[in-house]
């Protein structure tokens, strides 16, 4: 099927989610030239050696002198409007059942959604911090019913940032159709954020109203919460992004500090050499970042991700960007921060599951981010 016969109804998709903006003919072109191994479309090029130990700085221990004025600092630049929050809501959540996570219900005394506690979180700042749920073409439409149908608090001020469409192909460079012939539609990543943002006009006017940090969260990590002690500190650094990392638990899938060619930069695993010893780094990525709006702003040399999927029992291949690529190109400190207790700052919900797994640990989070 050639790219000008499309469905009228996937054409209206790729033209209202910034299909244009993926360039699908190069990558095809890369995908063949890759003969069956996208994987190296995206390996880590030149030398790449383990972060030192030392890489992360741990926050200061709570009640202490110096944890009261980095909070207090933090808390003062919140209130000015320096900080905005975006929450990556674009993903269907396959293992909830293909449901739109963003909504799907906790289960909780308080019946919330996912959403809910996320914007709940923003609106206890009374107005100050300016928020923007980063959609899909998969979960806007529904995301943009739920704001009005069923509002959180503070609905009415947050803005919708989709990112952007692309089509799925096979592992040799062609269109991949699906059992009905027609072209299969993906999200291309958070990495499109900071074009995102642009393209929707808030990056503009976040930096007109004096935004100056933008914390990027997870829609399923409801302890990614705004916290001036974190806010400060990344201020203090003088770094243009801070990454939250944790303890890596058994089971635990995400990226990590490495050094490329001496440099301290975040790498999904999948792109490390065979070999490379990440389990041996006791901390990974929860993909809580906090970014200075100058680092979003400008144009980089995003690579993109060549992801394996399987789509109706075959194998297909969708190209995606990733947020933390950022810290390749910007100043970046790295942060270990707790996932123990009501104030872990990292307890994700893949599975339908881990509701009821995690369900003491969700309801005593929620309880303390309201206290």
């Amino acid at each position: 099927m050639k790219l000008t016969q499309l469905p009228d109804d996937l054409a209206r998709t790729l033209s209202r989610f910034h299909g244009e903006r993926v360039p699908l003919e190069a990558l095809r072109h890369r995908l063949r030239e890759a003969r069956g191994e996208p994987e190296a479309l995206h390996a880590i090029r030149g030398r790449v050696d383990p972060p030192p130990a030392t890489c992360a700085e741990a926050t200061p221990d709570a009640g202490t002198d110096a944890a009261r004025a980095l909070a207090e600092e933090g808390a003062a630049g919140i209130r000015r409007g320096e900080l905005a929050v975006v929450v990556l809501a674009g993903g269907m959540a396959t293992r909830f059942g293909s449901v739109v996570k963003a909504l799907a219900p906790l289960g909780t005394p308080g019946g919330e959604r996912f959403l809910d506690v996320k914007l709940a979180d923003v609106a206890r700042w009374a107005g100050r911090v300016p928020a923007a749920l980063m959609t899909s073409f998969a979960t806007h439409d529904l995301i943009a019913a739920a704001l009005v149908d069923e509002p959180p608090p503070g609905a009415d001020a947050v803005s919708l940032v989709p990112q952007f469409v692309s089509l799925r192909l096979t592992p040799m460079g062609d269109i991949f159709l699906t059992d009905e012939g027609v072209p299969s539609p993906h999200s291309s990543g958070h990495g499109d954020l900071p074009e995102a943002l642009a393209a929707a006009g808030t990056l503009a006017a976040w930096r007109a109203a004096g935004v100056r940090t933008v914390l990027v969260s997870n829609v399923d990590n409801l302890g990614a919460t705004i916290d001036p002690t974190l806010y400060a500190m990344h201020r203090r650094s003088g770094a243009k992004v801070s990454v939250e990392l944790v303890e890596k638990l058994p089971g635990d899938r995400g990226g990590l500090p490495v050094l490329r060619d001496g440099r301290l930069v975040l790498a999904e695993t999948f792109r490390l050499p065979a070999g490379f010893p990440d389990r041996e780094f006791p901390l990974f990525n929860t993909n809580t970042l906090w970014i200075d709006l100058d680092a979003l702003e400008g144009q980089r040399p995003w690579t993109w991700c060549a992801a394996r999927k399987v789509v109706e029992g075959r194998d297909a291949i969708q190209f995606e960007r990733l947020i933390g690529e950022l810290t390749w190109w910007h100043d970046t400190r790295y942060v270990h921060v707790t996932r123990e207790g009501a104030g872990s700052r990292f307890l994700p919900i893949k599975e339908f599951d881990d509701l009821a797994r995690h369900h003491d640990a969700l309801v005593a989070m929620i309880e303390a981010q309201r206290a």
